[in-house]
């Protein structure tokens, strides 16, 4: 698991390819590869016991011709500047691709948040907002959460943001708890988009979803709603795992138990109604109907994907698969749908929020899903007509050929300045 590729240059070489099907110069080819800046800070904060620690942190703003950059902010031990470019970029393409009017950004933190207390994390994050201040605000940068952040983190930034400017701006941040002017459908969005890519996936290839068996590598919130929502739709939920390992039932998992399970004991390992419990490598090569990756980047690569047995993969986490193994799965005639438009419900519904915080007016549940519904399913038909259109080799290349055109066209309607 997880290959060695630069996450970086897998968006470059994925850029390149999709600018093959496209008439665009080398001049403007390059300047879509590229940050148009990034923040590098280091945050020092006073620890429980007294003493200081430090940590580095990044803001990366890819590309902001289309609206205000737009990414999550990332805790984990592993964030590294390139990362941290590849995400800003991943997240241009990923609202082009379902056309929301938003450019790309990403940020993250080198910490390992299990190892800080509440208090220890509230700090550093308010430091991190003080430092990105004066690059944020709802027309300018609006970061969310990611990996290993969430409402409550979101709930800092704003807070920080708006004492130190003395305002009241809720659009400055994105993924807030409800009180705090968060959307109704934020916390399932990432999950729902990815069962509404497989099921259209599904339906498009004239397979029937209530017939198919799914494996789900990461039982996070993207990873065990997607799981439910499919679930929900008839498929069977053989194999779902988490950072201790995969679990298996032949005649599939109770989603929801599982995740009661998970909830209770920190992991699905040990879970008493699987029959097998193995490696996330070997849940990956499972000979299943669909295989959601919802965990790192790099899941999947050149080795494992010549092991890959389902039809279908469908990209709940950004950039599991590296560019070989693209080529090999591609080779093969899996069926990858890719990230930026499976994952893409997070950003979309982000969308949401950020425009009922500027109305102050705020929708329902029922609203927000039914809207996400028709940003997906227009994006999917897109993405398939781009595909069919252009006799594509794979879905993915359609999916950047849709977005990096559109990111030309308004790179161009706007000219150059200076």
């Amino acid at each position: 698991m997880a290959g060695n590729a630069n996450p970086f240059e897998s968006l470059q070489s994925q850029i390149d390819e999709a600018a093959t099907h496209l008439d665009i110069g080398d001049d403007v080819l390059e300047r879509l590869k590229y940050p148009e800046r990034v923040l590098e800070t280091n945050l020092s904060i006073e620890r429980d016991d007294g003493s200081l620690a430090r940590f580095k942190a990044f803001r990366s703003q890819f590309n902001g011709d289309r609206g205000p950059y737009k990414g999550g902010i990332r805790y984990h031990p592993s964030v590294t500047r390139d990362e941290v470019k590849a995400l800003s970029g991943w997240m241009v393409y990923k609202c082009a691709v379902v056309d929301i009017p938003y450019g790309g950004g990403k940020g993250g933190i080198v910490i390992d948040p299990a190892a800080y207390s509440d208090s220890e994390l509230e700090r550093v994050t308010r430091a991190f907002a003080a430092e990105l201040r004066p690059f944020i605000g709802e027309d300018r940068d609006i970061p969310a959460p990611d990996v290993n952040t969430g409402q409550r983190e979101m709930n800092w930034i704003k807070d920080t943001y708006e004492l130190l400017e003395n305002t009241t701006e809720p659009g400055v941040i994105t993924g807030k708890a409800l009180d705090s002017g968060g959307s109704e459908g934020r916390v399932e969005a990432t999950g729902r988009s990815t069962m509404l890519t497989a099921r259209e996936a599904f339906e498009y290839l004239g397979t029937d979803m209530e017939e198919a068996t799914v494996a789900v590598q990461g039982y996070g919130n993207a990873g065990w709603i997607a799981a439910n929502l499919l679930e929900d739709l008839g498929a069977s939920i053989v194999a779902v795992s988490d950072s201790s390992g995969a679990i298996y039932a032949a005649d599939g998992l109770d989603t929801r138990a599982v995740k009661d399970f998970k909830n209770e004991t920190g992991s699905v390992s040990g879970y008493v109604d699987a029959e097998e419990e193995f490696s996330n490598d070997d849940l990956l090569t499972l000979d299943v109907d669909l295989v959601v990756p919802a965990a790192l980047e790099n899941a999947i690569d050149e080795a494992l994907a010549r092991d890959v047995e389902a039809d279908v993969i469908v990209e709940a986490a950004n950039g599991p698969i590296t560019p070989k193994a693209d080529a090999v799965l591609t080779d093969r005639d899996v069926h990858v749908f890719p990230d930026i438009l499976a994952n893409a419900g997070g950003v979309t519904v982000s969308y949401f929020e950020w425009v009922q915080n500027r109305q102050r007016f705020y929708w329902s549940e029922e609203r927000v899903n039914d809207e996400l519904e028709t940003v997906i399913v227009d994006a999917f038909d897109a993405l398939t007509d781009t595909y069919e259109e252009h006799d594509l080799e794979n879905f993915r290349t359609a999916a950047y050929v849709v977005a990096i055109q559109r990111v030309v066209d308004a790179f161009e309607e706007s000219g150059t300045f200076p």
